[in-house]
């Protein structure tokens, strides 16, 4: 802005401390967003606070853990003491964990020599005991070639009907690679965040040659294979009556009509109910509300996303009940308070809005594995008067804050969103925040920075399939491989819907994966 001349200023008093006021707003304004812009360069990113202690740190960290310096805050269980008077859980002690008893044990005995067994007195010494000690032994991927031989029979009388045995069915026929290897890649990318080219060079130490070209191409075509699948998973979360959604960036180098710096979108659906837990990844070109509307088609019930304005179309929609995300309001408030200075080392208005919000988590932490009955009848009873205490302290606050700057910012959010985010209250199987699939979308954003971007948009619906895949799997309790292992060998034989659905992460028996037996 160019500076005014001083016979340019007006010689009004009142004009000139307006003005004034407005300058000094505009510096304050501009000093918050280089404050905040060097904490979230150069600071942690954690979200906890460093002036008091904090319930969470969504989403960053594990929401479900209570931070350690909260645990003398919040009362047991059932309690009806008042959450600063209760008692400290218990401490655990650090320490090395033991290792897993299913795993298989080689006996390795060390013994002494005979003529340490004989006493200096020439009596022979008895054994009267042992130490056991135990060290965790790993020995690299082990790979060998499964060599298929057909049997060929033909009638020597007549020289007629030669039979040869029926060929295995393959998940990807023309291929080389066995559906243990298809797992394998597809866990180490998109499970480990493993990028194609180092498996490249790993084979490659192993004498293996396999092009990153071969190995992409590999998990586009299994993918393919996963569609029909994904397909029943999708009902069955369209039906389910309480999805969670968001969207996170993906970068797509060969797009139509787009820059190859331009932003794709990985859009993230999770069912809300914990008995059906189904997480859906989509990819799309765009962050239009119409790919909403796409995912949810003829969808009724409740849907829990954040403020962004895509989601406002579909959120109010006739049969649907939109929800806010609770921890998105706390975060503006987290940044308000990295920004705004207390005088005289008191609590400002972000740190009681912290202080508010914290009491409400207090409360979900202490239900978390109560029904939802139980649920529902707690907040009732508790979590909706802590929400009229903080209604009450928005109303007031905003009308002595002005609306620009990260404190005003915080308050708009919250009073603008206030219906959407009260309506947890409504309905025990609800959350009070999005977290779920925030938490959810976390793998794909820590695979991403290693393998960066997608090269094609088959590419990008691969991910979003296998993402699906392994995410949805471990929902349920299923470790990944094992999953998609018996996918890839059983799928070539499913002939119907009934097929499949024995598939379903609920469902499936997982195929076991022949051991070698440690050595006596």
């Amino acid at each position: 802005m160019k500076r005014p001349e001083i016979n340019q200023l007006p010689d009004d008093p009142a004009f000139l401390k307006q003005l004034l006021l407005e300058k000094q707003n505009r510096i304050e304004l501009l000093e918050e967003q280089v404050k905040l812009f060097k904490l979230k360069k150069f600071g942690k990113s954690s979200e906890k606070s460093p002036d008091q202690a904090e319930l969470f740190d969504e989403p960053e960290t594990e929401a479900d853990d209570i931070a350690p310096e909260l645990a003398e805050g919040i009362a047991p269980e059932g309690s009806d003491v008042d959450a600063s008077q209760s008692e400290a859980p218990s401490i655990k002690k650090p320490g090395r964990k033991p290792l897993p008893a299913e795993l298989p044990r080689k006996e390795i005995v060390h013994d002494l020599a005979d003529h340490e067994k004989t006493c200096d007195c020439g009596c022979q010494k008895v054994e009267i005991g042992e130490e056991v000690s135990e060290e965790l032994e790993i020995i690299p991927a082990k790979v060998f070639v499964n060599r298929h031989r057909r049997k060929t029979y033909a009638c020597n009388a007549c020289e007629g009907q030669v039979v040869t045995a029926p060929k295995p069915e393959k998940l990807l026929p023309k291929s080389n690679a066995s559906a243990g290897l298809l797992a394998h890649v597809a866990c180490a990318k998109y499970q480990d965040g493993l990028p194609l080219y180092r498996m490249e060079a790993i084979f490659k130490r192993m004498n293996i040659h396999l092009p990153r070209n071969t190995l992409a191409n590999w998990m586009i075509q299994s993918s393919e294979k996963l569609q029909p699948l994904y397909n029943l998973m999708n009902d069955i979360l369209l039906s389910s009556g309480y999805l969670h959604m968001d969207e996170t960036t993906v970068q797509v180098l060969k797009e139509p009509d787009k820059q190859a710096e331009s932003k794709s979108y990985m859009w993230v659906r999770k069912t809300g109910d914990p008995d059906i837990p189904i997480i859906l990844f989509n990819y799309a070109p765009s962050r239009s509300g119409y790919v909403v509307e796409t995912l949810l088609p003829d969808y009724q019930g409740y849907l829990q996303t954040d403020d962004y304005v895509g989601y406002h179309k579909t959120g109010n929609s006739e049969g649907i009940t939109h929800l806010g995300c609770m921890a998105h309001a706390r975060r503006k408030f987290v940044d308000a308070q990295k920004v705004t200075k207390n005088k005289n080392g008191k609590p400002g208005k972000a740190d009681m809005a912290i202080n508010l919000i914290k009491q409400l988590y207090v409360i979900e932490q202490k239900i978390k594995f109560k029904t939802p009955e139980e649920r529902y009848q707690t907040r009732q009873e508790k979590s909706i008067p802590q929400l009229e205490k903080l209604k009450e302290w928005l109303d007031k606050s905003l009308q002595h804050t002005l609306p620009k700057g990260k404190l005003g910012e915080a308050l708009s959010y919250l009073s603008k969103n206030w219906e959407k985010l009260t309506k947890y209250t409504e309905d025990g199987r609800l959350n009070i925040d999005n977290n779920p699939v925030e938490n959810a979308v976390r793998p794909f954003a820590i695979g991403r920075k290693n393998w960066m971007f997608s090269n094609s948009q088959a590419g990008a619906k691969a991910s979003a399939m296998l993402y699906s895949m392994i995410e949805t799997a471990k929902a349920n309790g299923l470790e990944p491989y094992a999953y998609l292992r018996t996918l890839f060998i059983k799928i070539p034989t499913c002939q119907t819907v009934e097929d499949f659905e024995q598939l379903l992460p609920w469902n499936v028996t997982l195929e076991t994966v022949e051991g070698v037996k440690p050595e006596s």
